[in-house]
């Protein structure tokens, strides 16, 4: 016991050094001013859930619940495509930027919901198209995060429709899945509005929307309730597109059916070696999760074929994301797929984790059973090299401190001992 109480003492001095190491570059929000030439500016318009109380210079949004919607006008730079792996997110490795080879914010504004309205209405105006994409993204998300995916996943696919991003309280942690969980049910009425608000635009054309991971929850629960309010979903909402939803297969087929059959196409995006949807089964009692679907097995197929929902398998696609829950995003294949139902008008924080994240994915079950100190005692020795893990492992240890008086024989007995 003594060998084991000084293993799990070394993880604390250990990772509690490594925690005051940087990671990600702050403040990647902070305008850069005029656009470079030879890069590309995408402008969104965003929707939030998110507070903007103690946001700090170049972020907006925390990942705190807000009261009521906030708005925000944002323009983001993009790199030549020669210089960058297109599906990536070409994060500063420092600020300020450098815009030739990374990602940068040229403008960025909160603004109230009057002003969101007229500059929506004047890029219409402007626009060769009244179609509009609205991206709901996942657990795990800071705001910067959705911000820059949704940027990248637009100019990538060359999306021939006006962006919005729909971004809920998500705090960006690893161990936060059931405050980024509850945020998602805090957050589907007033997606619902704003699904309403866009349908009954008569500016706007078509409707397209794109939810990753847990935004599908979100995504469908406000479809639900606009069904439900307004006995079908709204005509001008054309496609529905899920990618990698962690979604429960049996609530899924519930929501389907009181949405009823008057609704749009739905394409299904699925990988089956999706780690994050593997360990998001395990956290839910074994319960198979949508996006890791075997799309072919029985009842599965017939299931999804009955409901005529289009299923793409991601599995044999090559991804750079260790966790593979980001393949939408990064496959120029899918790109074009969405590119093509947007202009066929047919029936996609993200965070990409750390290495030692990946080798940690433990933690979520580590949190029911023994503890935060096995996940910190798998995710330390990794974040020597991974900024993102080292940034995981400070709100892993907050939340330890707190608990340490309960957790402290159990914690120590899952570490390995010397034999």
């Amino acid at each position: 016991m003594q060998k084991q109480f000084s293993a799990f003492a070394f993880v604390i001095l250990f990772a509690t050094v490594l925690s005051a190491c940087a990671g990600r570059p702050e403040g990647v929000l902070t305008p850069v001013g005029l656009q470079v030439p030879g890069t590309s500016r995408v402008d969104l318009l965003v929707a939030s859930t998110r507070s903007s109380v103690g946001a700090t210079q170049g972020e907006m949004f925390t990942g705190e619940r807000g009261i009521g919607l906030g708005f925000a006008e944002i323009a983001v730079s993009i790199p030549p495509d020669a210089a960058r792996q297109i599906g990536d997110v070409q994060w500063p490795a420092h600020m300020p930027p450098d815009p030739q080879r990374e990602f940068a914010t040229i403008e960025a504004k909160r603004i109230d919901q009057g002003q969101a309205l007229a500059i929506f209405h004047t890029r219409l105006k402007k626009a060769k198209t009244r179609d509009v994409l609205l991206f709901v993204h996942g657990y795990n998300t800071r705001f910067e995060e959705a911000v820059y995916r949704l940027a990248q996943i637009v100019h990538d696919s060359r999306a021939p429709a006006l962006p919005i991003l729909f971004t809920w309280p998500s705090r960006g942690r690893l161990l936060a899945y059931t405050y980024d969980r509850e945020s998602g049910n805090y957050s589907r009425d007033a997606l619902e509005a704003v699904l309403q608000t866009l349908a009954k635009d008569p500016a706007v054309g078509q409707v397209t929307i794109l939810a990753h991971s847990m935004g599908n929850w979100v995504t469908l629960e406000a479809l639900r309730q606009m069904s439900i309010r307004n006995g079908r979903i709204a005509p001008k909402i054309v496609n529905v597109m899920l990618a990698a939803p962690d979604v429960d297969v049996d609530v899924f087929r519930r929501q389907i059916a009181t949405i009823g059959d008057k609704r749009p196409p739905f394409t299904l995006f699925v990988s089956q070696d999706d780690k994050a949807l593997a360990v998001s089964s395990r956290i839910w009692g074994n319960t198979p999760r949508l996006g890791a679907v075997n799309p072919n097995s029985e009842p599965v197929r017939t299931q999804l074929a009955d409901e005529h929902i289009q299923v793409i398998d991601l599995t044999n696609v090559q991804s750079t994301d260790s966790l593979n829950h980001g393949k939408f995003a990064e496959s120029s294949t899918v790109a074009g797929m969405i590119s093509g139902r947007l202009t066929a008008g047919q029936a996609l924080s993200d965070s990409q984790a750390g290495f030692g994240e990946t080798l940690g994915m433990v933690a979520t079950g580590a949190a029911s059973t023994v503890g935060r100190a096995a996940s910190i005692a798998i995710s330390a020795p990794v974040a020597l090299v991974d900024g993102r893990t080292r940034e995981g492992l400070a709100d892993q240890f907050e939340d330890l401190g707190g608990r340490l008086g309960g957790t402290v024989s159990s914690a120590a007995s899952a570490l390995p001992t010397s034999r």
